[in-house]
């Protein structure tokens, strides 16, 4: 049985049972399983009328919601091959990415969307928008004739075709295939077994990232395939309150909302004061020192008395009373934001993997966390360092290749190892850490070899109000670094100072520029799941790095 059949059973099973909703103009739409393979029939019967052969593509434009879903679903089980996109992405790098593909229909959730994608490519392909497309759906007459089967899925054929992120060069389309999903989703599982505690029982799961990336896409399977209820959140300038709501076991995030559901925290005790900002001010402290192994008297008392009076607060107006644990992936979360839900008593779970190896990697068991390190690899595939002290895979979650360039793929893809282009290192427990991207080492005129991330982490860390930290100096004669955000050069200083104290003469950084304006999507130098463009960014800001150089000042 093909994973996207078992998941049919399951929705079939809970038939009478919610098992997905969304929060949409403050209001909860809520669909049973019955109901969502409802959806899906409308889906099916659409894609049948346009005669759409087996294996063509089909791309789908949309953010995030109940027909997404069933549309995804829809696509799969006619044999087709989804084409996830990024709603937010800018109309010409998405219309770049269907040029690549050469989808048969493109699925748009809006007139928006659809009308972006002509202003590009007056040739596109047909279009539809959803509305059209589930206009016919009748959830009531469909119950009893809903078609469970699907077109058969040999463990090789290619279900989904998801574009990287391209933080150099062109974004390149991943081929997926029913194989590599069958296998994620049985790891993934496997683990939430063991954070529920194997209760089988319904879990209760928020969801706000894009459907659109590997491991966000991967989640929505699993919790198909559980039978769980996951709840959608489609305003992220209603996220706290969605989340609240939502009362979630467990939900997937990336590094930059943990860090800043941290900041708020903080911020919003400084100005409150009183004895709750006293009592958590003194509690942190302790906390820091039991995690250096340096206690002072006194310490477990803050920590007593934090854990009934304040921590629990925190937890509840942060993220409500049911969570379990938090998970996080896409980039290496801070250790000391890490500690920090540990601290309040939110087991913080990460994850490792790329869009090329369906999405995961490693993942943290929930019996044993080490904090600042992504766990043990999932069952079935192997890890092991190369040259440089590169992390290379193989197993069942890697992916047959790129779509169309198969010079690209013989590039990652060598003796049945992918090359993940990471720096890692793992420890005698099998838990795994990541220090960076080699392609981001910068490597200075001495010929030392620095990796930039761990040294940005740190000084965002310690610059109040900092929202990115990148590091550049490659072929200079030193490091230097563009903070972006509302900081002063007096914090800026305050955080080289203390960090250069501590690093090795090669690792110093130098000199900075403050780009008061924070990079993003929208200005280019993001890609569209958040990381760093560093070459367009270089480019962007050629002329203030050049000045850094010129005037040769030191800072520290």
């Amino acid at each position: 049985m093909s994973f996207l059949e078992n998941i049919f059973v399951q929705l079939e099973q809970v038939r009478d049972t919610p098992i997905l909703q969304e929060f949409r103009d403050s209001q909860l739409t809520t669909v049973t399983g019955r109901e969502l393979l409802g959806y899906v029939e409308t889906a099916r019967a659409f894609l049948k009328r346009q005669g759409i052969k087996r294996g063509e593509r089909c791309a789908l434009l949309a953010h995030n919601s109940i027909r997404w879903v069933a549309m995804d679903l829809a696509i799969m089980a006619e044999g087709l091959i989804v084409v996830p996109l990024y709603a937010r992405q800018a109309p010409a790098e998405v219309v770049a990415m269907m040029k690549d593909c050469s989808p048969a229909l493109i699925c748009c959730g809006d007139a928006t969307l659809r009308d972006g994608i002509v202003n590009d490519w007056r040739d596109a392909p047909t279009r539809q928008l959803f509305d059209d497309i589930f206009a016919s759906r009748n959830i009531g007459a469909a119950a009893n004739t809903i078609q469970l089967e699907t077109t058969e899925l040999a463990e090789s054929d290619a279900v989904s075709i998801i574009y990287t992120s391209g933080t150099s060069g062109e974004p390149k389309g991943v081929v997926l295939t029913a194989g590599n999903i069958t296998h994620m989703l049985g790891c993934t599982s496997g683990r939430l077994d063991i954070l529920m505690e194997n209760k089988g029982g319904h879990d209760r799961v928020f969801h706000y990232l894009p459907f659109c990336f590997a491991a966000s896409w991967i989640v929505l399977l699993t919790c198909l395939l559980r039978r769980s209820l996951l709840t959608l959140n489609t305003d992220l300038g209603k996220l706290a309150q969605d989340m609240r709501a939502a009362a979630p076991d467990y939900f997937l995030n990336v590094p930059a909302l943990l860090e800043r559901m941290r900041k708020g925290v903080d911020e919003h005790l400084w100005q409150t004061g009183g004895p709750a900002q006293a009592i958590y001010g003194r509690a942190k402290a302790a906390w820091i020192r039991l995690q250096e192994r340096q206690p002072h008297p006194g310490d477990g008392f803050w920590l007593w008395l934090a854990h009934a009076l304040v921590f629990p607060t925190i937890r509840k107006k942060m993220i409500g009373s049911n969570l379990k644990a938090l998970i996080c992936g896409s980039a290496p979360l801070n250790v000391e934001t890490q500690c920090y839900f540990m601290m309040l008593g939110i087991p913080v779970l990460q994850g490792y993997g790329l869009t090329e190896t369906t999405g995961i990697c490693t993942l943290d068991d929930p019996r044993h966390v080490e904090p600042g390190r992504v766990g043990p690899t999932i069952e079935g595939i192997e890890m092991k360092l190369g040259e440089n002290d590169e992390i290379i895979v193989r197993g069942p979650n890697i992916f047959p290749g790129y779509w169309n360039r198969p010079q690209e793929t013989a590039k990652v893809l060598r003796d049945g190892w992918f090359h993940t282009g990471d720096q890692g290192e793992v420890n005698a427990e099998g838990n795994w850490r990541i220090i960076g991207r080699i392609k981001n080492l910068i490597i200075l005129g001495s010929g030392h070899n620095v990796a930039p991330e761990p040294i940005e982490d740190k000084l965002l860390q310690h610059i109040p109000r900092a929202q990115q930290v990148v590091l550049v100096g490659n072929g200079r004669g030193y490091l230097s670094a563009i903070v972006t955000g509302r900081v002063t050069r007096e914090q800026v200083q305050s955080a080289l100072d203390a960090l250069n104290a501590q690093m090795p003469h090669y690792k110093q950084v130098r000199a900075f520029h403050i780009h008061a304006e924070p990079f993003s999507i929208e200005n280019g130098m993001l890609t569209a799941n958040g990381k760093l463009k560093r070459d367009v960014i270089a480019r962007h800001l050629q002329a203030e790095i050049e000045k850094l150089y010129s005037q040769k000042q030191a800072v520290g």
